[in-house]
């Protein structure tokens, strides 16, 4: 496994705008050499902060040219202000030329599945599918936030969704963090990703922080079980840093 990167920095403003610049430099590369870049979002504070800066300066990025996915979702009703999607929405996409086609939001439980939500999580699954010509992409960039417990997507500790070996995407019915009901990527598919990056911030991640960079095993701490195939990049705010 490829050691990981950590960057340190004394404040979360910094730490944004210093992702943002590399998330460019990722992209516009990645467009160069295959014409069309894939990237997972991620909801929270720090995934939507990093939307608004992209927004406010996105440099060379070809927006008609990125494949955008979410890593999970709050399987709540399309207008809950809880969705990742129309967070996303708000911050970025409302705001720059993405193609509706390449944007690819998990279903929300007021849509074509209703409230079935095992029949949405598996209607992603044929998603990446689709977009991946039979198999899960390989993505260029998965983005990940992070619970002070080590969750990242809807993956918590100790839950059968974290210990999923087999399927891309599945239903989580009963998340330990409000709202319940969740579609979330699995560690598999995240592993599929060229570069996985956490973005974190606070003194209530510090324990975790340590516990992945320390080789914990996932099922204690997600997080430690997140990679990418070519670079796992941290992204860390000082406190957030206190243990490593």
């Amino acid at each position: 496994m490829i050691t990981p990167e950590t960057l340190v920095f004394d404040d979360k403003s910094e730490m944004i705008a210093t992702a943002a610049r590399r998330f460019v430099d990722l992209v516009t590369h990645a467009q160069s050499e295959r014409g069309v870049a894939s990237v997972v979002l991620t909801g929270g504070s720090n995934g939507i902060a990093i939307l608004r800066a992209l927004a406010a300066d996105s440099g060379g990025i070809d927006w008609g040219r990125v494949e955008l996915f979410w890593g999970d979702d709050r399987f709540v009703p399309a207008d809950d202000p809880e969705r990742n999607y129309g967070q996303a929405c708000d911050a970025l996409l409302d705001h720059v030329p993405v193609d509706p086609a390449r944007v690819h939001q998990m279903a929300p439980s007021d849509g074509v599945f209703g409230d079935d939500i095992e029949a949405a999580a598996e209607d992603y699954a044929d998603v990446l599918m689709k977009v991946g010509t039979g198999a899960v992409p390989h993505f260029d960039l998965h983005l990940l936030g992070m619970g002070g417990e080590g969750h990242i997507n809807s993956l918590f500790p100790h839950t059968a969704a974290t210990a999923e070996s087999e399927k891309t995407v599945v239903a989580v019915e009963d998340s330990p963090k409000p709202p319940p009901r969740r579609i979330t990527l699995t560690l598999p598919v995240v592993n599929r990703a060229k570069s996985v990056w956490f973005l974190v911030t606070g003194e209530d991640k510090a324990e975790a922080v340590a516990a992945a960079h320390m080789g914990a095993h996932a099922a204690d701490w997600p997080c430690a079980g997140a990679h990418g195939t070519d670079e796992t990049v941290w992204f860390v705010d000082r406190p957030a840093a206190a243990r490593i």
